[in-house]
């Protein structure tokens, strides 16, 4: 019956996770970078690029 009541986690419930969290780097990346417009639509792809290279 313990064994029953028990809930493991099974990963089922992250990948709703991972769409906010991408929005939010991207949204980040875009102002404190400073991109321009044309940068910003690629950064939709590799904002980590653009990030990594504002901190390196």
């Amino acid at each position: 019956m313990a064994e029953e009541k028990k809930r493991h986690w099974d990963g089922r419930r992250t990948p709703w996770l991972i769409g906010p969290i991408w929005f939010m780097g991207w949204l980040f990346t875009i102002g404190f970078v400073g991109l321009v417009w044309w940068q910003i639509l690629l950064a939709i792809v590799i904002w980590p690029y653009f990030l990594g290279q504002a901190l390196g």
